[in-house]
């Protein structure tokens, strides 16, 4: 790394830092601490939970920073460099815009990528975590809640074995209502249907109910069918984590998101939900390279700017984009527009305005 790129980015590292404890701390303090005062007051929730809560609510909060504090790092960095001449100097002595701006947008699209991974491996564990905390250890619930559209995934050696989806799932009478049971071979085929009126818990075992059974084979399609009245679930799971295993759309990995559209879509339910959840997985994470692009030419304005200045513009440009962001998601999830358009609304935006800018400030 050459030494003027070090000296940029040791110059938006601090603002960047600043920009991370920052929006990360009023993001706890306007969200997080809310829920945490009424479950105080309502459950009596004890400083070991409050504690579990903040750190089960950092990994979500942190990713949503990041793009937001390099927006905050670009602005008053380049700010800073720009009031004190030093780009004026820079550009005199032969060094373009682009080659100023080039270690920060390296940087922007490597904490991007991290922020893809960070927010499939980290993130989902730890919305998932906070749910259960909150459902059975603070508001003392022992029974899962009633739920629609439950999918079951058996596993054998790392493979799905057995996927099974209910229309619904009642803890009162724990029993699944409405239910497909695909089974699949050692290679992933499918090789048998089962369909269901519902199946019951009882005796330790779970039992279908009024149903009927297909044998699949791959080249010849259904071999064989017949109907049965009761036959044994080979399911080795109870009530309660039937429960446990349901996630909402921002509790699972891409690969959950996946498996989840593809049996909805089998059962001919709406999945629009899931699929703008899965294309913001990467569209809010390369935020972060975007706000480079947008800061780095706003930050490089030749009068003095003040940290201050750069601090409320970013927060204006936030704002913007997450309001953008939040109507295009709402579009998406209601079938409105497609949700990979929705997804990427804001960020075509402003990739638009940061190429605009960025060319405008090279001339």
């Amino acid at each position: 790394m050459r030494i003027l790129d070090r000296y940029i980015l040791k110059e938006l590292i601090g603002p960047f830092l600043f920009g991370v404890c920052t929006f990360t701390s009023l993001f706890i303090a306007s969200s997080v601490l809310f829920r945490v005062a009424q479950y105080i007051s309502q459950y009596g929730a004890t400083s070991m939970h409050v504690i579990k809560m903040l750190l089960y609510s950092l990994p979500e909060v942190i990713n949503y920073t990041f793009p937001m504090s390099v927006l905050l790092a670009c602005l008053t960095g380049f700010g800073r460099l720009s009031g004190n001449s030093e780009i004026t100097a820079m550009k005199s002595g032969g060094i373009s815009f682009f080659r100023i701006s080039s270690p920060v947008l390296i940087a922007a699209l490597c904490l991007s990528l991290f922020s893809v991974v960070f927010a499939e491996k980290v993130v989902p564990d730890a919305r998932t975590a906070y749910r259960n905390l909150v459902y059975y250890e603070i508001q003392g619930n022992t029974k899962p809640p009633s739920q629609n559209h439950i999918v079951v995934k058996g596993m054998k050696k790392g493979e799905i074995e057995r996927l099974i989806y209910a229309r619904n799932f009642d803890e009162a009478t724990e029993r699944m209502n409405n239910l497909t049971v695909e089974e699949f071979d050692e290679k992933g085929n499918l090789k048998g249907i089962q369909n269901a009126e519902y199946a019951i818990w009882g005796d330790g075992k779970w039992t279908l109910v009024n149903g009927t059974s297909h044998e699949i084979s791959k080249d010849e399609g259904i071999k064989r069918s017949m109907s049965f009245d009761e036959q044994i679930l080979p399911l080795d799971i109870q009530p309660r984590d039937v429960g446990l295993a349901q996630k909402k759309p921002d509790q699972m990995t891409i690969r959950e998101i996946r498996l989840q559209i593809d049996i909805l879509k089998r059962q001919y339910l709406p999945v629009a939900i899931y699929e703008t959840e899965m294309y913001q997985r990467f569209t809010i994470p390369m935020a972060s390279l975007l706000f480079a692009m947008i800061g780095t030419p706003l930050g490089m304005q030749p009068q003095r700017t003040s940290s201050s200045l750069g601090l409320g513009l970013s927060v204006v440009i936030i704002f913007l984009y997450y309001t953008v962001m939040t109507v295009s998601t709402a579009l998406g999830q209601g079938g409105t527009i497609h949700p990979m358009v929705a997804a990427w609304i804001p960020n075509l935006i402003c990739l638009g305005i940061g190429s605009y800018l960025m060319k405008l400030r090279n001339r």
